[in-house]
């Protein structure tokens, strides 16, 4: 319902090849680590936020959102449902073109808020599930 399939296609093929993966850490056992592994893989460009702003998989972290000093295309949200909507809210401002909340984040009135303000969006869903269906 929060993803349906063509815009699933959009975000990753036509959005643009930077993500800023919102709760990735250094912690390899979190699913974050492995799924900005797949990205990766599939030429994207990740870009750690965490508060720690640990570099991960060779890419500089950083702080927050706003705090990346380059354009972000895509935010992939692994933060409890319960602190989601702020960060969807935060990619709004900083000019995301789309926010993707991971399997088991769910907020609809973020989900509703983000799609007002003209960004893609997906909710309760994975990248690296979706990407390599995408052929």
């Amino acid at each position: 319902m929060y993803g349906d399939s063509a815009t699933i296609r959009t975000i990753l093929t036509e959005l643009g090849d930077t993500w800023a993966i919102v709760g990735l850490s250094g912690n390899e056992g979190r699913a974050a680590y492995r799924v900005a592994e797949v990205l990766q893989r599939y030429g994207k460009r990740i870009v750690p936020v965490h508060p720690k702003a640990e570099t991960v998989h060779g890419e500089q972290g950083y702080p927050s959102l706003d705090a990346i000093p380059f354009p972000v295309d895509v935010v992939d949200v692994f933060v409890n449902s319960e602190l989601a909507g702020p960060v969807a809210d935060q990619a709004a401002a900083i000019g995301a073109q789309a926010v993707w909340f991971q399997l088991g984040v769910i907020d609809e009135e973020a989900y509703a808020r983000t799609r007002t303000a003209g960004l893609e969006m997906v909710m309760d869903r994975c990248p690296a599930i979706e990407i390599p269906s995408l052929g």
